[in-house]
């Protein structure tokens, strides 16, 4: 009968809509997250990663080599972290807050006169279904749900000189 395929094919439809709406309900809610908390985010990242620069120059008084220093490069909340003695190593982070991520550019200057070495991460704002933002780091997946384990991330790398 005809009637059969066609009726088929309705609720095959029917059901690709009921997904489509479902995924487009997830990405408005997910941008009405990233609006309210994405500013909160980057500003408790701030906050933590100079926390943990200044507890680390505490380890290393008068130590230059160990110095870091902190620059607020970015009018959105983006930042800067460089360690300027060698090995040099410096970490910046650029807020994409429309796009619902943030981007990491590490660069890195060797002792032994190679090219300095860039690498860069990505990570995604993800609500995981609820209405807590998490960041979401798109190469291993990893996922952060506060700004101190985020900065301990970020910051290691600068801190020794030695890329991850």
């Amino acid at each position: 009968m005809p009637s059969e395929w066609i009726a088929r094919l309705a609720e095959d439809e029917r059901q690709r809509d009921d997904v489509r709406a479902r995924a487009q309900e997830a990405a408005v809610r997910k941008a009405e997250l990233v609006a309210v908390q994405g500013k909160q985010w980057l500003d408790a990242l701030q906050t933590a990663v100079i926390r943990d620069i200044d507890t680390f120059r505490a380890e290393f008084p008068g130590d230059t080599p160990r110095d870091i220093l902190f620059e607020a490069v970015q009018a959105d909340g983006g930042f800067a972290v460089r360690k300027p003695k060698h090995p040099t190593a410096a970490v910046s982070i650029v807020p994409h807050l429309s796009a619902g991520s943030i981007s990491c550019t590490y660069r890195f200057t060797p002792t032994d006169g190679l090219p300095p070495r860039e690498d860069r991460l990505e990570f995604m704002f993800s609500a995981n279904g609820g209405d807590v933002l998490h960041l979401k780091h798109q190469g291993t997946g990893q996922v952060f749900t506060d700004a101190d384990a985020l900065s301990e991330y970020l910051l290691v790398p600068v801190f020794t000189g030695r890329p991850r």
